[in-house]
């Protein structure tokens, strides 16, 4: 009955639209504008025991969306048609059927802005609430309920939010049951005293120095159903944030405190959280310097306590670790985010030769070094039984703030040289060295998918060469080469792609694990790409293996299984 109201609702909508905007002697009337996208991804599967692929009962998986979106003046409405039938492998199980996964209605203005339904926000760096879609990996934790934005001064800016979060699709929308609330405000200095003065900001002595102020209050109220436990149903976190510019340097910090959230996530225990995030940037021409720390202690916020993986996350924690793009340094051990407790460092710098120089030559060099490394808590267990009455149930205590402890969980060292040696030839070098604790990341699998044991320490080197000719042709070479005496052994990754401008592309991958010590699994992934794009539209085609293992965006990832077959997706906007 939901899915006939609203496919009757719209299909009145643009009824109404079509009478408005046609016929000669209609009255000229703003109905306003209707803009959407379409995006959808088949998948047929094929048994593979070379590689144990999975398969589905079905054989193939759909998933589809469409989005809508009207808006007329201060007002904009908007609805997302969902199709998982089924989800591709490797989405949550949570995700079947079709229907209405997103509808909102707003209206805003320079100075106040009110949205119903669902949304997504982020309060500053997204330590205390983020709320965001990642469809490559499954992930939407939208609210659904109301939020409202007000800028009732220069320089002030405030947001609340109130609602439940997206948790699962089962032919339509389905909440968790827990309630999120919360309220954010930053105060921009300088245009509060640029208002103040009734001058230019430019001829004012602070036109130098830029100064954001933050600060976020969000909330959760989950019932108690313990049987055995006492357990708190509101549960706060509060954040401060601070953003300064001045010139070339620029220093932002946020620190966040939650009071004592028992889940499943710290074994229940009755801990206080913290986190913070500290970044400096100094850059000047030819020239930047980036420093990055973070930590998080019992920081995971969830509207279900009870909650796995990256079910009902109410806050974010990001990466301080590179993301990168080539194949193998991007797939085979990547790094995801650890709220519940961990110390990062990354410090990347960058150096631009000069043009004409002996060492940069006619186009000069880019230069860049980064490194990034993660650390479990300076921690110590408290020895006590936990069945007393007297028992206070924290679980541990943390020795130090930004203090690692002695267990490594992660490290990344990569170089990565950009040289152009003319206008149509380019070519870049890559150097990664990895360290990569298994028994705390689970990302990597043996030849049976089963996670391995203790650390890997792998290299990878990768030469990457573009070349365009007759204007509208262009051939790009990967050559990939991953070292390690650990996991599955060395690898090889060939990549060419050929690009005919503007519309067509044609790509194959080939990932061969030669040093793996099984022959029967020294494998190559074969993978072959064609596409087409035509103004907004895209289609490709794609055809071959692809490995099991963990897929990451910022941070976060997903594990997905092996699998073979054919995979087509076809996206649009109008």
């Amino acid at each position: 009955m939901k899915k006939r109201i609203a496919c009757c609702s719209l299909s009145v909508f643009l009824s109404v639209c079509s009478y408005g905007q046609s016929g000669n002697n209609q009255r000229e009337i703003d109905l306003g504008e209707i803009k959407g996208n379409v995006s959808m991804a088949y998948q047929q599967y094929q048994e593979d025991s070379a590689i144990n692929a999975a398969v589905p009962d079905e054989k193939s998986t759909l998933t589809a969306f469409t989005n809508i979106l009207y808006t007329r003046g201060n007002v904009s409405a908007g609805i997302r048609y969902e199709s998982y039938l089924p989800a591709q492998l490797g989405y949550p199980d949570r995700f079947e059927g079709t229907g209405l996964g997103y509808r909102f209605a707003a209206y805003s203005t320079e100075k106040i802005g009110v949205t119903v339904g669902n949304f997504y926000e982020q309060f500053g760096s997204g330590l205390v609430f983020r709320c965001y879609e990642e469809r490559l990996l499954g992930i939407d934790n939208a609210m659904d309920g109301m939020r409202v934005k007000a800028h009732p001064l220069p320089g002030l800016y405030v947001k609340g939010i109130y609602g439940k979060q997206r948790f699962q699709f089962s032919d339509g929308l389905v909440n968790g049951s827990g309630l999120v609330r919360g309220i954010d405000g930053e105060l921009v200095l300088n245009e509060l005293l640029d208002s103040l003065s009734n001058k230019s900001i430019d001829s004012l002595p602070y036109r130098k120095l830029n100064v954001i102020l933050g600060g976020s209050f969000v909330s959760k109220y989950q019932s108690d159903n313990s049987p055995s436990l006492i357990l708190p149903e509101n549960v706060g976190t509060y954040a401060g944030r601070l953003r300064m510019n001045y010139g070339k340097v620029s220093v932002n910090g946020e620190y966040a405190y939650k009071i004592n959230d028992p889940s499943g996530d710290n074994g229940f225990v009755y801990k206080d959280g913290h986190a913070a995030l500290l970044n400096f940037t100094y850059a000047t021409k030819g020239f930047s310097l980036l420093l990055d720390a973070k930590t998080t202690d019992n920081f995971s916020f969830r509207s279900d306590r009870t909650a796995e993986l990256q079910d009902l996350m109410i806050n974010f924690s990001p990466a301080l670790t590179k993301q990168h793009s080539y194949n193998l340094a991007a797939t085979l051990y990547p790094y995801g985010s650890r709220p519940w407790g961990e110390v990062a460092y990354q410090a990347e710098l960058s150096y631009k030769v000069p043009k004409k120089s002996k060492i940069g030559g006619k186009y000069g060099m880019l230069l860049t070094a980064n490194y990034a490394t993660v650390f479990g808590l300076d921690s110590i267990n408290i020895l006590e039984d936990i069945s007393a009455e007297s028992s206070s149930r924290e679980g541990y205590v943390n020795n130090s703030f930004f203090m690692p402890g002695k267990e490594k969980y992660f490290q990344d060292f990569n170089l990565e040289i950009k040289k152009k040696f003319s206008k149509t030839f380019r070519a870049t070098y890559t150097y990664f060295n990895f360290f990569y604790n298994n028994d705390i990341n689970q990302g990597a699998f043996d030849n049976n998918n089963k996670g391995v044991k203790g650390n890997i320490i792998a290299q990878i080197h990768v030469l990457d060469l573009s070349k365009r000719f007759m204007k509208k042709h262009n051939i790009r070479l990967e050559l990939q080469h991953l070292s390690t005496q650990q996991h599955l052994g060395n690898w090889a990754t060939v990549l060419l792609e050929y690009t005919y401008s503007p519309h067509w592309f044609v790509g194959i991958l080939d990932q061969y694990n030669y040093g793996n010590s099984d022959a029967e699994k020294q494998v190559h992934y074969l993978y072959g790409t064609v596409g087409y794009v035509k103004n907004a539209h895209r289609f490709t085609m794609g055809y071959g293996k692809q490995r099991a293992g963990l897929f990451c965006v910022g941070g976060v990832c997903r594990q997905v299984p092996a699998s073979n077959g054919l995979t087509v997706t076809f996206t649009t906007s109008f």
